[in-house]
C-alpha cells in the first residue's frame, strides 16, 4: 500500500448525499479481486450516459457532460468533497479500490458509513470527517475558484486551504500509523515475518509426522 504523508491536491466537489457502494462501483463491475483498473468504472452510471459492462473500452463511451468528474476544471482531482454517508450500502471493497484507482487519495464529508471508512483506509484512502457547516463552506469555495486546492496534512491532521484557514481533524491513532507507514493488512502480518518463521519451524520440530510427505509415505 502507498503511504500516506502528505498531499496537496485538486478538489472535485460531488454534491451528493448518501452516495452508495453501487452508485460508487456499480454491481457489474465486481467479478474482478485484482484491485486495479476499477477506476474507468467509478461513478460509471453518473459519469456515461449509457450502460456500462465489464471489459468494455470506456474510451469510446458517450460522457455524461453534466456530471463532476467530466469537467476540465477537475480532471487530475485526487480530493474528493462530498455529502453525508458517503459510502452507505453493501460492504463492497471494490469501492475504495474504484476511487483510488481512478486517483482519489482523500474523501472529505460530514459522515462517512462505518463499513466503507473502514475499507477505505486498509487500501490506503484517507477519509476526513468535518462538520457540515465546514463542508457546505469549501464547496462555496470549490465552485468560487477554479484549481481549488487543498493541503491535506496526515501527520499533523490538518487540512489548510489556499486561504491558509487550518481545519483540524480527528483520525484514529492505528488508522494514522498505517496509511504513514503504508501497511495494509498483509503488510502488518509481515511485519512478523520472522516470529511466524520461528513459530513454524518450532512446530515442524515439534509435530513432524503433520509435516511429511504423504507421497512418499
Amino acid at each position: 500500500m502507498q503511504k500516506f504523508e502528505r498531499l496537496e491536491g485538486l478538489v472535485a466537489p460531488l454534491d451528493r448525499a448518501n452516495v452508495d457502494t453501487d452508485l460508487i462501483i456499480p454491481k457489474q463491475f465486481l467479478k474482478s479481486i485484482k484491485r486495479t483498473g476499477f477506476g474507468v468504472n467509478l461513478f460509471d452510471e453518473l459519469r456515461y450516459l449509457d450502460e456500462g459492462q465489464p471489459g468494455q473500452d470506456c474510451s469510446k463511451r458517450p460522457l455524461n457532460p453534466d456530471f463532476v468528474l467530466n469537467q476540465a476544471r477537475y480532471q487530475g482531482a485526487s480530493v474528493l468533497l462530498t455529502r453525508r454517508n458517503f459510502g452507505c450500502g453493501s460492504s463492497r471493497e471494490h469501492a475504495p479500490w474504484a476511487l483510488e484507482d481512478f486517483g482519489f487519495r482523500v474523501v472529505i464529508a460530514p459522515s462517512f458509513a462505518d463499513i466503507f471508512y473502514n475499507n477505505a483506509f486498509k487500501n490506503g484512502i484517507l477519509l476526513i470527517p468535518l462538520p457540515e457547516e465546514t463542508v457546505d463552506r469549501l464547496f462555496k469555495e470549490v465552485e468560487a475558484s477554479e484549481g481549488y486546492r487543498l493541503d491535506v496534512d496526515l501527520e499533523n491532521q490538518r487540512v489548510i486551504t489556499p486561504s491558509g484557514e487550518i481545519l483540524e481533524f480527528e483520525v484514529d491513532a492505528f488508522r494514522k500509523h498505517c496509511l504513514l507507514e503504508g501497511l495494509d493488512d498483509i503488510g502488518l502480518t509481515l511485519k512478523d515475518e520472522e516470529a511466524i518463521r520461528a513459530f513454524e519451524e518450532k512446530h515442524r520440530q515439534a509435530r513432524p509426522w503433520l509435516f511429511r510427505d504423504t507421497a512418499q509415505a
